[in-house]
């Protein structure tokens, strides 16, 4: 990237990881597939111990699994599929169970929460078949987050005392809260990207200054290197400790010289001053 790309790119980065930090822009989510798992983790309180079926292995499917498999101390996972190496595939990757598809409605009298999210034209599970599965849950309720379009699941089943069916009218609502929330938080962003902007701009005016200070001191140290050369007849013979006095004291009168011209013109940089300081530096040493 070169050198002034590279800082740049580095500073970028620097200013994500502040952001992402130090507001809450980055909390919450807007990904279908995440916000069907943290819907299903506000209604249920926390998917610790929490048992689920993912019906479907398509695209969603894979993406509403992995998000599953991420919770902490979540339950079992079970994924179902019409063919069954998709969810055999998908449930090898993520830690979970295979379930036959004619097994789907055994599997709806155990767990907790369902994820459907197949491309099936028409509704795989009816109200009927729902009111047999709760019969065997014994009052257990039921959560059903269906995003399939059109539906998996019969829209009456939300009747169904005992069953939560939230569909993508729910998730919508759902992720355009999260999304309310992340916009709060854009004050904030824009005031750290802004100071990281002035922190930027005036790192990079102190790295176009450098070459003129390397030069500045460079011309120093070859008038003290050609002084000390032109006045060594003078000097006599020194010892080594005299030649190191004489060595630390011209050195030190022209670091005291340099200083107050070196962070002057590096406070200055990149403002009207700093260039007419710096046009100065080196008209009067000829840099």
């Amino acid at each position: 990237a070169g050198p002034a790309l590279e800082v740049l790119f580095r500073q970028s980065v620097e200013a994500g990881k502040r952001v992402r930090s130090e507001t809450a822009i980055a909390r919450g989510t807007t990904s279908l597939s995440q916000a069907a798992v943290e819907l299903a983790e506000s209604r249920l309180g926390g998917l610790a111990g929490r048992s689920a079926l993912v019906v479907g292995a398509g695209d969603m499917g894979e993406a509403v699994t992995r998000a599953l498999a991420g919770a902490a101390n979540r339950g079992p996972l079970l994924v179902a599929n019409r063919t069954p190496a998709k969810a055999l595939a998908l449930a090898a990757a993520h830690g979970g169970t295979a379930v036959r598809w004619n097994d789907v409605p055994a599997a709806l009298e155990q767990v907790d929460l369902v994820l459907t999210s197949t491309g099936a034209a028409e509704v795989l599970v009816d109200a009927e078949e729902l009111t047999r599965v709760l019969t065997a849950r014994s009052g257990r309720p039921l959560l059903i987050v269906d995003v399939a379009v059109p539906r998996d699941v019969d829209p009456a089943a939300a009747g169904l005392d005992g069953v939560t069916l939230l569909d993508m009218d729910d998730l919508k609502a759902f992720a355009d809260a999260a999304m309310a929330e992340r916009r709060h938080e854009l004050p904030r962003v824009e005031q750290i990207l802004a100071a990281e902007v002035d922190r930027y701009f005036e790192v990079a005016a102190q790295r176009e200054v450098a070459p003129l200070v390397a030069a500045l001191r460079a011309r120093a140290e070859e008038i003290r290197l050609k002084e000390l050369v032109r006045l060594s007849g003078r000097l006599g013979d020194l010892d080594d400790r005299q030649a190191g006095a004489v060595e630390a004291l011209t050195k030190g009168l022209v670091a005291k010289l340099l200083h107050d011209p070196t962070v002057n013109l590096k406070l200055a940089a990149g403002s009207p001053r700093g260039e007419q300081l710096a046009h100065a530096l080196q008209q009067l040493f000829d840099l």
